[in-house]
C-alpha cells in the first residue's frame, strides 16, 4: 500500500477543502473590473455621441413642434403644423433639386477619378506631379474653392470665357442663368470631391494583386474585359466607400450654393440644406421650427438613400 500524499499543512491531498463557488467568486470581480475598464474607455465616444448626435436630434424633434418668437426662442406647441407647411409644390421642388444635385455630383464625382486612377497608378515620368495636382482640391475649403471659381467665371476677368471665345463658343452667364447655375455648382462640387475619391480609388488599385491579373491574362482576359471583370470587383469596396461619402457630401452641400448663387436664380439652386439655412439663419429669419422640420426630412432622405445603397449596392461588393 502507498502512503497518502500530504499537503503543506499535513492534511491528505484528497481532503483539501475547496469552498463551493470559489472560482466563480474570483472570476466575477475580474469580469466586473474589465466591464468597468471598457466603459471607462468608451465614455469619451459616448459623450461625443450624446452631445453632437443624440441631443441635437431630440432638440430638432422638440423645435419642430414649437412656434418661435422674433428671436427664435421656442414658444407654444404647434403640433405638426411645420410638417404640414412642407406639403407644398415649392418644397417638392426643393427635394427634387436636391436629388438631382446629388445624382449629378455622385456619378461624375466617382467615374472621373476612377477613369484617372488606373493610368495614375502606372510608373510613368511626371505621374507623381499629376497625381498631386489632381488631388490638390481636397485640401481646399468649400468657401475658398467657391470664391476661386467665382473669380474664374466672372464675366469681366474669366479665363474660362476667354478660352471659349478662342474656339468661337459663346460664354454663358454661369451663375445667373437657371440651367447654367445648377451646372456650375455641380461642377465645382465635383471638382472638390474628385481629389479625395482619386486617392481612395488609387489606393484600391494599388492593392490589386499582380498574380491575379497575370492569371487573368493567361486565361485571355485583357484590356477592358480584364478591368471590368477582374479589377472592378477587386476594388469594389473602395468604389462603394467613394459612392457613400460623395452622397453624404452632396446631400450636405451648403457653402458653394450660398456663396456662388445664394440659392438663385429664382430658387433654381435651392437645395434642402440651403433651405434649412435660409429658414433658420439667413436674413435673421430665426424660423427654427420650420428649419428643424426640414432637418428631420433631410434625415429621413439620408436614411432612405443609405438603405438603398447598403441594401442594393453593397451586395455587389466583393470583400476579400
Amino acid at each position: 500500500m502507498t502512503a497518502p500524499t500530504l499537503t503543506a499543512t499535513g492534511a491528505p491531498a484528497g481532503d483539501v477543502h475547496r469552498p463551493p463557488g470559489g472560482i466563480r467568486r474570483t472570476a466575477r470581480p475580474a469580469r466586473a473590473r474589465e466591464a468597468a475598464l471598457g466603459l471607462l474607455f468608451t465614455l469619451p465616444g459616448l459623450a461625443g455621441l450624446g452631445v453632437f448626435v443624440i441631443f441635437p436630434l431630440f432638440q430638432a424633434v422638440y423645435l419642430s413642434t414649437r412656434g418661435n418668437d422674433i428671436l427664435g426662442n421656442p414658444t407654444r406647441s404647434v403640433g405638426l403644423r411645420h410638417f404640414h407647411e412642407l406639403l407644398t409644390p415649392a418644397f417638392g421642388t426643393v427635394l427634387w433639386q436636391t436629388l438631382v444635385f446629388t445624382v449629378l455630383v455622385v456619378v461624375p464625382g466617382v467615374l472621373l477619378p476612377l477613369s484617372l486612377a488606373a493610368p495614375m497608378t502606372q510608373r510613368l515620368p511626371g505621374m507623381r506631379i499629376f497625381r498631386t495636382a489632381f488631388a490638390l482640391p481636397f485640401a481646399y475649403s468649400v468657401s475658398a474653392a467657391s470664391v476661386v471659381w467665382l473669380i474664374m467665371l466672372n464675366p469681366g476677368v474669366s479665363p474660362v470665357n476667354w478660352v471659349l471665345g478662342l474656339v468661337g463658343l459663346p460664354a454663358p452667364n454661369w451663375t445667373t442663368e437657371p440651367g447654367w447655375a445648377m451646372a456650375t455648382v455641380v461642377g465645382v462640387t465635383v471638382w472638390m470631391v474628385s481629389g479625395f475619391n482619386l486617392l481612395v480609388l488609387a489606393a484600391g488599385l494599388a492593392g490589386v494583386d499582380e498574380e491575379v491579373l497575370e492569371a487573368a491574362r493567361i486565361d485571355g482576359a485583357t484590356g477592358p474585359r480584364q478591368f471590368v471583370s477582374i479589377v472592378l470587383p477587386l476594388i469594389s469596396p473602395s468604389i462603394f466607400f467613394a459612392v457613400v461619402t460623395t452622397t453624404l457630401t452632396a446631400l450636405q452641400a451648403l457653402g458653394q450654393v450660398q456663396i456662388m448663387t445664394d440659392g438663385g436664380p429664382n430658387g433654381h439652386t435651392r437645395t434642402l440644406v440651403y433651405s434649412i439655412f435660409d429658414n433658420a439663419f439667413h436674413n435673421n429669419n430665426s424660423n427654427f421650427g420650420l428649419a428643424s422640420a426640414q432637418g428631420l426630412v433631410l434625415l429621413v432622405v439620408g436614411v432612405l438613400i443609405a438603405v438603398v445603397q447598403f441594401g442594393v449596392l453593397e451586395r455587389r461588393v466583393h470583400y476579400r
